[in-house]
């Protein structure tokens, strides 16, 4: 089976946080940074895999901090793990204040997505290969979150 780098994977997006997106004290709603996480994560899985995906899982979401109005969001994708069919994504999300020059680190999530067939069926995935601190860092601690996740499943049955 093919294999792929981390960096082949990664995706990066930015948005503007506008008034329509906040809520009464001008931050954003956590929920439109679980729709901009998901899409993203889905974006990210397609290039790994070259094929179509669909969300698994929202496996942990950690609302770090809050962004608001008028706030740059940079989000930053990139499959840190593979199974057979599977791909953990992990997505972090930082606001930056372009008038103040400030940058925080406000949301960190990870994602199971599948890869299907046109007819929805799973297909095979490639292996990914780490290379940086950070991509080492997260392939190594991601049978742990599977471990996890797959025991959630479990207790949910």
């Amino acid at each position: 089976m093919q294999r792929k780098t981390v960096k082949e994977s990664r995706v990066i997006q930015t948005r503007l946080v506008l008034p329509p997106d906040t809520n009464h004290i001008d931050t954003i709603f956590g929920g439109k940074i679980l729709a901009y996480i998901d899409e993203v994560a889905a974006l990210s899985a397609m290039k790994h895999a070259n094929a179509i995906v669909v969300t698994a899982s929202i496996d942990s979401v950690s609302f770090l901090s809050a962004a608001k109005v008028g706030d740059a969001l940079t989000l930053e994708a990139f499959v840190t793990y593979t199974g057979r069919t599977s791909m953990e994504v992990y997505v972090k999300v930082s606001a930056e204040n372009f008038l103040h020059a400030h940058e925080k680190l406000t949301t960190e999530a990870f994602l199971t997505m599948v890869a299907v067939d046109e007819q929805g069926k799973p297909i095979k995935v490639p292996e990914v290969i780490p290379e940086s601190e950070e991509e080492k860092r997260l392939f190594e601690t991601a049978p742990a979150r599977r471990e996890k996740r797959m025991k959630r499943r479990k207790l949910g049955n």
